[in-house]
C-alpha cells in the first residue's frame, strides 16, 4: 500500500491538486494522512465498521439478505448568483467515510457475495474534468490518483454511475440500497437514485444509512479526539482575546471579526456557524445573528461561537460585561448560571444521560432564580423545574464532532460513553418586562463548554477561556 501512495505524494510535486496532499501540504497533513490527523487505515476501518452495523442492521429479505449497495453523495457546489458560489461543506458523512473533499462525487460500498461474510468493494465516481473547469477550478485528481490516495478500489467519471447500478441490479435479483432518501446534498445524483429505485422497485429494499453512520460517529477515535482537543483550544484562546479586545461603545460586529480573525490565525479553516454576539437583551434571542448594534457602557455581552478545524467543530459560549466590571445583579445572576454549569460538568462523570443533565438544570435554575427573587416563593418545588425553563428554553446539552449539532438522530436518553463530546451550555434569559426585581431585568447569561467523556472521567476542552468573575476582571485590567 505504501508503494502506491508513495506515486500519489511524487505526482503530487509537479501537480497542484485541490486536494492536499502531504507532499503540496507538508504544514497541514502527514504522509499517510488522507485529511489533517487522519490517515487511510482509519477511513478503511470507518467503512469496515460501517459494513459490519449493516450487516447488523439488515432486514432479511427473501433468500439474498447479504447483498448490499451504500450510496453516499458528496456535497454540491451551490451558486449565489451568477457563477459566485457559496462557501462550500462538504458532507459530512461522505467526509467522514473517505476523507475526498470535492464536490459532485459519490462514494459507493457494495457486498461482493452472497454469503454471511462481510467482503466488499469501494468505488468512488467523480466529475471529468474539461480544460474550461480545469481553467476555472483548478487541477483536480485523476481515477488513478483518487482511488490509490483514498485507498479504495477503484475510481470512476460519473457518466459510468448508472451503467454501475444497473450492472449491480443485474447480478442480484434482490438487494438493499443504503441511501439517505430524505436528503439531497447533492441534486443530480438524488434524481438518478429516484429514477434507480422507480425502475427496480420489484428487487430493492431501500434503508437510510443515517441512524447507522451516526452510531459510528458518536464515539470518537484518539485521532479525532485530539482533533476536537485542537479546534476547542482555538476557540477558547480566540474567545479570550475577543474578551480583551471588548470595550464600551463597541459595535457586535466587530466583535464577530475578531473571533474569525484569531481563530483563522491559529489554523481554524473558517467559523464553525454564524456566531450569536448579543449585547444586553439582544441576547435573549437564543439564536441572534445580526451582530449589528452598540454594545452600550454596563451591558453584558453574550457570544456563541466556535470554529471547524479540518473537518471538527467547536463551539463554546461566555458571557461578559463589556467593560469589565461585573455590576452586583450582573455578578449575581451569573454565579448561578456558572455554580449550576459547574456542577453539570462534574455530573458528566456519572455517565447519566443528557436527558438527565436537562431536567437537573431546569430545576437547579429554578431553585437558584428562586433564592435571587427572580422565581416567586410560592412557586413549590415540585414546580420549579417547570418555572426554571420558562428562563432557559433550550436544551443544556447536545452532541458534538463534524458537525456542531452532531449526530442529530442519536438520542438524548442515551448514556454517556467514553469517546463522546458534548456541550454543556446553562443560560438564564429574563425579560426588560418581567415581573421580577427591577436590577435583573434583560439581563442575559450563557456559559458553554465542550466536554470529553473520557474511561476515568472527562476533559474541559474549552478550559483556556476564562469564565470565574475574578478571572475576566483581571483580564480587563491586564488588557
Amino acid at each position: 500500500h505504501w508503494t502506491v501512495r508513495q506515486n500519489v505524494y511524487t505526482s503530487a510535486k509537479s501537480i497542484r491538486y485541490s486536494q492536499p496532499t502531504a507532499i503540496s501540504h507538508p504544514h497541514l497533513l502527514k504522509m499517510g494522512e488522507v485529511t489533517p490527523g487522519i490517515n487511510v487505515e482509519i477511513y478503511k476501518n470507518r467503512r469496515q465498521r460501517l459494513m459490519e452495523l449493516i450487516y447488523e442492521n439488515s432486514p432479511v429479505i427473501l433468500e439474498n439478505k447479504s447483498a448490499h449497495l451504500i450510496v453516499i453523495p458528496s456535497g454540491s457546489v451551490v451558486i449565489m448568483t451568477e457563477n459566485i458560489p457559496y462557501f462550500f461543506r462538504q458532507n459530512t458523512d461522505f467526509l467522514y467515510l473517505c476523507g475526498f473533499k470535492e464536490p459532485d462525487s459519490v462514494l459507493v460500498i457494495y457486498s461482493l457475495s452472497n454469503g454471511s461474510n462481510l467482503q466488499y468493494k469501494c468505488q468512488m465516481f467523480i466529475p471529468e474534468q474539461s480544460s474550461h473547469s480545469i481553467a476555472w477550478e483548478g487541477k483536480k485528481m485523476d481515477l488513478q490518483t483518487v482511488s490509490d490516495f483514498l485507498g479504495i478500489d477503484k475510481a470512476s467519471y460519473m457518466e459510468d454511475f448508472e451503467k454501475f447500478l444497473v450492472s449491480f441490479s443485474k447480478s442480484h435479483k434482490r438487494f438493499t440500497v443504503w441511501y439517505d432518501y430524505l436528503s439531497t446534498p447533492y441534486r443530480v445524483i438524488h434524481e438518478k437514485m429516484n429514477d434507480f429505485f422507480k425502475a427496480y422497485s420489484s428487487s430493492i429494499f431501500v434503508e437510510s444509512p443515517k441512524v447507522v453512520l451516526h452510531k459510528i460517529r458518536l464515539l470518537k477515535c484518539d485521532a479525532e479526539a485530539d482533533l476536537m482537543r485542537k479546534t476547542c483550544k482555538i476557540a477558547a484562546e480566540s474567545m479570550k482575546e475577543v474578551m480583551k479586545f471588548s470595550h464600551p461603545m463597541v459595535c457586535e460586529s466587530h466583535l464577530e471579526a475578531k473571533m474569525d480573525y484569531e481563530c483563522r490565525i491559529r489554523g481554524a479553516n473558517h467559523l464553525a456557524f454564524p456566531p450569536v454576539v448579543g449585547g444586553a437583551d439582544r441576547a435573549s434571542t437564543i439564536h441572534y445573528i445580526d451582530n449589528n448594534q452598540i454594545i452600550n457602557d454596563g451591558e453584558l455581552v453574550l457570544m456563541d461561537a466556535g470554529c471547524e478545524y479540518h473537518g471538527y467543530t467547536s463551539d463554546m459560549t461566555r458571557t461578559w460585561p463589556i467593560n469589565g466590571k461585573f455590576t452586583d445583579a450582573q455578578k449575581e445572576l451569573y454565579e448561578v448560571v456558572l455554580s449550576i454549569q459547574e456542577e453539570l460538568i462534574k455530573i458528566c462523570q456519572q455517565k447519566i444521560s443528557l436527558q438527565k443533565l436537562f431536567n437537573i438544570m431546569c430545576f437547579r435554575l429554578g431553585k437558584g432564580l428562586q433564592e435571587l427573587g427572580i422565581i416567586p416563593q410560592v412557586v413549590s418545588a415540585n414546580d420549579l423545574a417547570e418555572a426554571g425553563y420558562k428562563y432557559c428554553q433550550h436544551h443544556v446539552s447536545h452532541y458534538l464532532g463534524m458537525d456542531v449539532h452532531d449526530t442529530s438522530l442519536i438520542s438524548r436518553n442515551l448514556k454517556l460513553l467514553p469517546g463522546m463530546v458534548v456541550t454543556v451550555e446553562p443560560g438564564v434569559y429574563i425579560p426588560k418586562n418581567s415581573k421580577c426585581p427591577e436590577r435583573y431585568r434583560g439581563l442575559c447569561v450563557r456559559i458553554e463548554d465542550d466536554i470529553l467523556i473520557t474511561r476515568d472521567g472527562y476533559e474541559v476542552l474549552t478550559d483556556d477561556c476564562p469564565k470565574q468573575i475574578d478571572q475576566i476582571e483581571e483580564l480587563f485590567k491586564k488588557s
